[in-house]
């Protein structure tokens, strides 16, 4: 027979009523919002039938005889085991008597087992909860349930996904630091690679003056005596030319070859073969009589290898300059690095400059990328003007042309040329920037960082006058000195100058904050103190005295009571009224970055020219800005000068230089295209007076000329 409980939890049961399509829940459902009340009646019902059973009986009114039930009959009776467990505790103490017990009595009593130990109500109260637990389990229920209580197995319905991969970050243009060498161990490889590579230039363009010459004379029709009409003389004159240029210039062909290993044409490589397929030209002038009869292309692949010759020597000269002045101190005061808004000068440190100084330049790549397809065109033109014309004989000589037109004598100039004169012009300037990498990074954002000492630096800032009020002098000094250097602003040392003055001494200021109104709070042994210009006064409720005009003027006020009163005056530097002049014509934005209250946007104007215009961030970026400049970044510059000039001079000097080396480049590359596709035309329409050796190298040397010029810009500004 069922329990009490057991009867409330299948009534319980059939109560339930649950729609058909709610069947499937999840177990932690189902324990989460049944599990509890079940369990908890199911303990309750358990414990009520346990304390039913244990609890003490009433006490037994005196038997009478002849009566059904009475003692005498039940000791008759066989009782089980659980009844004797109940009994044995509760039995009248006359019935244990021996004296008044009967035989039959004393016989049954002997049959009897012995009472077993006593069972505590936590026992039987788990036991319990343990067997109606498990018929629960295992007897099947009389009705099927529904709903939360179905025995329907749960089926997945819905299929999982794994995660989406996170997207691959871009990654960030990070400069790796490999072992570099000392600055003084670059600066003389460097010296030395340099007088190795200038000391053929000048041989090398002598020799290639020589078959020019007597090309020019028969241009203005005079004859020369064995030259004119000689094709063995002029072949083995030319060949003889070319030989010795190759040999001065060995050191192109080992860079062309290196690069070419690390599967890079370059110019030099152009250059190099363009030498080779014109000294093939004149032995197939020698040896091959259908050749047509005209002069070789050999003094312009000369004069490639000197000009290839030249840009070598003075890339070589720039590294010298800028390693020689980066050897001038282990711990440069002050180095420019990019920031997110411009260029920003920070504290110096060296590692990292010889990596971003020996980075490859644009020129190089751009060249890199578009050489090979001159120099497949000028293949694919060559059979073309030749061979597919039957004229077989002609195709070194076709080449020659192509190739020699395509081998702008610019390109080797494009990097090397601009970058030699802005390294000695930044070395009489006392800076150094580290190569293309560098250049290109600090002038990317055409922008600069400029704190309070780069415009006003020391010595520009002066104290005209102090007025205190009910205040000692010692405590207004010791008050503004200790303000001015919780705001690390240009006012830090001319207040520093007052207390050391005063033999004061700095006093611990908590609670430090900027205002965008133009001042700080703290707080001083206690209380408020107030510093900053006469607006930011009267915005915090601080009376002012009146007849007080100072446009520049410091004010120092305690608990909202006026103090002091600074009269200081901003003296303009010329060299920073140049730098600005200077940043403006190369339109380089400055970004004011000052803590001092003063400098402003209209004092600027009013202090220096009024063209002067500069980008005022709000106080949050001009705070983060300033302390930007206690970091050490990656040193795309060096600078060993005080001053806003120096600093102006490398940021104004790299933007000239990349815009001289994409110009350059730019300029090179166009000249390169037009030169293979007019010679292409003109020797496959065997117009070969019109592209002769004289005319060709005149027409290189003209696109030569704004190359020239543009590199010279990049060192005068």
């Amino acid at each position: 027979m069922a329990s009490k409980g057991e009867r409330d939890f299948y009534s319980d049961l059939a109560g339930t009523d649950v729609p058909a399509s709610e069947e499937d829940y999840s177990l932690e459902e189902i324990l989460a919002e049944y599990g509890g009340g079940r369990e908890k009646r199911l303990m309750e019902a358990v414990e009520q039938e346990a304390l039913e059973e244990i609890s003490p009986a009433p006490e037994a009114a005196p038997p009478v005889p002849g009566k059904k039930g009475g003692p005498s009959k039940q000791r008759r009776s066989a009782p089980p085991s659980d009844t004797v467990e109940k009994d044995a505790g509760r039995a009248p103490a006359e019935e244990m008597a021996p004296a008044q017990q009967e035989p039959e009595k004393a016989d049954l009593r002997q049959e009897l087992p012995r009472p077993p130990k006593p069972v505590t109500l936590e026992d039987v109260v788990g036991s319990t909860v343990d067997a109606v637990m498990e018929e629960t389990v295992q007897e099947p229920l009389l009705r099927p349930r529904r709903g939360l209580f179905s025995r329907k197995p749960l089926v997945e319905t819905e299929e999982l996904y794994p995660p989406p991969e996170p997207e691959p970050e871009e990654p960030a243009e990070i400069d790796t630091i490999g072992p570099e060498p000392s600055m003084g161990e670059a600066a003389a490889e460097c010296r030395a690679q340099a007088k190795r590579r200038r000391g053929p230039v000048l041989p090398a363009a002598v020799v290639s003056l020589l078959p020019v010459i007597p090309m020019a004379v028969e241009a203005y029709g005079y004859e020369i005596t064995y030259w004119t009409g000689n094709a063995a003389v002029q072949s083995g004159v030319l060949l003889a030319c070319l030989a010795a240029v190759a040999l001065l210039g060995r050191q192109v062909f080992a860079r062309a070859f290196t690069q070419l290993a690390r599967r890079r044409c370059t110019s030099d490589l152009l250059a190099v073969i363009s030498l080779v397929v014109m000294a093939a030209d004149c032995v197939a002038r020698l040896l091959l009589p259908e050749r047509s009869a005209v002069s070789c292309y050999a003094p312009v692949g000369c004069f490639a290898m000197v000009f290839a010759m030249w840009g070598g020597a003075r890339e070589s000269r720039g590294l010298w300059d800028t390693f020689r002045m980066a050897a001038t101190d282990d711990e440069p005061p002050y180095l420019v690095t990019e920031t997110g808004r411009g260029a920003c000068k920070q504290r110096g440190s060296v590692p990292g400059f010889y990596t971003s100084a020996c980075s490859e330049d644009s020129a190089s790549v751009w060249q890199a990328a578009l050489m090979p397809v001159v120099l497949a065109a000028s293949v694919v033109f060559a059979g073309l003007s030749s061979l597919g014309q039957g004229r077989g004989e002609d195709f070194l000589l076709n080449w020659s042309a192509i190739l020699g037109a395509g081998t702008t004598f610019s390109l080797p100039l494009c990097w090397g040329l601009p970058f030699s004169k802005l390294a000695r012009h930044l070395h009489k300037a006392g800076c150094a920037v580290a190569g293309w990498r560098g250049a290109e990074m600090i002038s990317r954002r055409r922008a600069m960082v400029l704190t309070d000492g780069d415009l006003f630096p020391p010595g520009t800032i002066q104290l005209n006058g102090v007025k205190a009020f009910g205040e000692t002098l010692p405590k207004v000094y010791a008050y503004a000195a200790s303000m001015a250097r919780a705001a690390d602003c240009g006012l830090q040392r001319l207040f520093d100058g007052l207390l050391r003055g005063e033999n004061g001494t700095y006093q611990r200021v908590d609670d430090f904050s900027f205002y965008e109104e133009g001042g700080y709070s703290g707080t001083i042994h206690g209380e408020s103190v107030l510093m900053g210009t006469a607006s930011f006064m009267r915005k915090m409720d601080v009376r002012l005295p009146g007849g007080i005009n100072l446009r520049t003027g410091v004010f120092l006020a305690v608990d909202r009571q006026l103090i002091a009163v600074f009269a200081v005056k901003y003296q303009p530097a010329e060299n920073v009224d140049f730098a600005l002049r200077m940043m403006r014509r190369n339109r380089i934005t400055p970004i004011l970055a000052a803590r001092d209250p003063n400098i402003t946007p209209a004092l600027l104007k009013r202090k220096f020219h009024k063209g002067v215009k500069v980008e005022y961030p709000s106080l949050t970026d001009r705070v983060a800005l300033s302390e930007a400049e206690l970091d050490r970044g990656m040193p795309r510059a060096l600078l060993f000068r005080e001053g806003l000039l120096p600093y102006a001079e490398t940021v104004v000097g790299s933007r000239r230089l990349c815009r001289a080396v994409r110009r350059a480049a730019a300029l090179s590359l166009l000249g390169s295209a037009a030169g293979t596709l007019l010679a292409f035309y003109l020797v496959f329409q065997e117009a070969y007076n019109l592209i002769s050796p004289l005319a060709l190298l005149v027409f290189l040397l003209l696109w030569t000329l704004p190359v020239l010029i543009t590199a010279d810009w990049a060192g005068r500004y």
